[in-house]
């Protein structure tokens, strides 16, 4: 099953992260060479500047890595994940989070809740990536912030095609030795294919009403974090 036909079926996606939950991040760090927990998570919390008493959404956090970062900062962060398998194997490794099984485009949360949303190799893999970015600015407060850390376009043309070829013929390698369920990993080197470039990403944030739309390239545009903030006039 191709990128097209999982992303019609949500219940396939996470079925497909159900199955990897075990060895997720483990691939992860191997497919990224390391870049994923040394760089780019990194530059995304000094990006989200967690501190006491700020209230954080981790969205598709998955096993809850990214949350415990967050945690020991201070914030009171809650990890929802569309995957309950995902989710089980965080509990186990994590019990301290507070985590909860949610779809992107429906949150399970009220209106202005959060100070900050954000999730991380995630919006491409939603069925509506402007329903979600709606949603994600339903639950945050006005004036709050949103931080997304995606793969993205690398911006000098010759690594960008190199790269994209790696993704394709590399990743499902590795993954195959380190993975139990290696198909998965092809679905995610696809959608990383098909995923737009930082300029049109920020076009379809600011579209679904957030403002002051930035980003910034890690890695020479491997992946970007792009940043925003919903406007303080505006309520849901």
């Amino acid at each position: 099953m191709n990128r097209a036909d999982l992303t019609k079926q949500p219940q396939a996606v996470a079925a497909m992260f159900d199955n990897v939950a075990e060895g997720y991040d483990r691939t992860n760090a191997v497919a990224t060479m390391g870049l994923e927990k040394l760089y780019w998570r990194p530059q995304t919390l000094a990006e989200i500047a967690p501190r006491k008493g700020m209230k954080i959404l981790d969205l598709a956090a998955g096993t809850g890595a990214s949350s415990v970062r967050l945690r020991e900062a201070g914030a009171e962060v809650v990890s929802c994940d569309f995957s309950v398998g995902m989710l089980r194997v965080g509990k186990r490794r994590y019990p301290e989070l507070d985590l909860i099984a949610g779809d992107a485009l429906r949150l399970p949360f009220a209106d202005e809740t959060f100070d900050l949303v954000t999730i991380s190799w995630a919006l491409r893999n939603v069925n509506d990536v402007t329903v979600a970015l709606k949603e994600m600015l339903r639950v945050t407060k006005p004036g709050g912030r949103l931080v997304v850390l995606e793969n993205s376009h690398p911006t000098w043309k010759p690594f960008r095609v190199a790269y994209l070829e790696y993704m394709m013929r590399a990743v499902p390698v590795v993954a195959k030795a380190v993975s139990t369920n290696p198909e998965a990993y092809v679905y995610l080197a696809e959608s990383v294919r098909a995923w737009p470039g930082q300029a049109p990403l920020a076009t379809t944030i600011e579209a679904s009403g957030w403002t002051d739309v930035q980003w910034r390239n890690l890695t020479g545009g491997l992946v970007a974090i792009h940043r925003a903030v919903k406007p303080l006039g505006q309520t849901t």
